[in-house]
């Protein structure tokens, strides 16, 4: 939930806010229904049956199409889709946010759910630009995170070395290199890289250009950290 100014207030899965988010959102994008609705983060007072069964209701109504899930762990991922099913689980996965890796893409790939990796360049960390705090300004949350402290991304710009290794083989950008590895993993996997501008897009989407090797796929598992230092959150 948010304030009037943004302010985050607590996580709701009660059933009525369900419905009064669904409203909220219809009239603040001016459609009859949305293609894909998220529960972006799971209530730990509510039972998710409880909570996918109320967005069930809404794809009865013709207010949603599709269900969607995000950060919630394999059991879990079951027990919505027991109760209708699920189109999309949205988890942040990157060469340096693995954890979705096994259970997680197993149950994906068996009950045909596609899996969204957000944050696929590490929050912009993978693609080289961020190699200090002093890289980012003054009011970027990500400053919030463990992960960027000074002491933690000097640590993790061993990650950001392999990448660049691999990149400049293939004469591709080290944030093509970091999305082609994403989108390589599995048959089910999207990547959402975000940006503000048009040159990132294109490059972004020059991702699907580059082809990664069994040999570079080796290095990459070989060089790369197994544990990133610091925390996601």
């Amino acid at each position: 939930m948010r304030g009037p100014n943004g302010e985050f207030l607590g996580l709701n899965g009660k059933p009525e806010y369900v419905r009064q988010a669904c409203e909220q959102s219809l009239q603040n994008l001016g459609i009859d229904s949305i293609d894909l609705y998220y529960m972006h983060r799971k209530d730990p007072k509510v039972e998710i049956e409880e909570i996918v069964g109320a967005i069930s209701e809404l794809v009865k109504q013709g207010k949603v199409k599709y269900l969607g899930l995000s950060e919630v762990d394999a059991e879990t991922l079951r027990r919505a889709h027991a109760v209708h099913p699920i189109t999309a689980l949205q988890s942040e996965f990157s060469l340096w946010s693995r954890e979705p890796e096994g259970e997680i893409f197993d149950v994906c790939k068996e009950l045909g759910i596609t899996f969204v990796a957000y944050s696929p360049l590490g929050r912009g960390f993978l693609t080289g630009a961020i190699k200090s705090r002093a890289d980012l300004e003054a009011s970027d949350w990500r400053l919030t995170l463990p992960r960027f402290t000074d002491a933690d991304i000097s640590e993790n710009l061993k990650f950001v070395e392999v990448i660049d290794e691999i990149a400049q083989s293939k004469k591709a950008t080290k944030a093509q290199v970091a999305l082609a590895w994403v989108l390589g993993q599995n048959d089910e996997i999207v990547a959402i890289p975000g940006t503000r501008n048009v040159h990132r897009l294109e490059e972004n989407l020059g991702a699907c250009n580059v082809e990664l090797t069994e040999s570079d796929l080796a290095v990459i598992q070989r060089s790369i950290p197994s544990e990133t230092v610091g925390s996601r959150y």
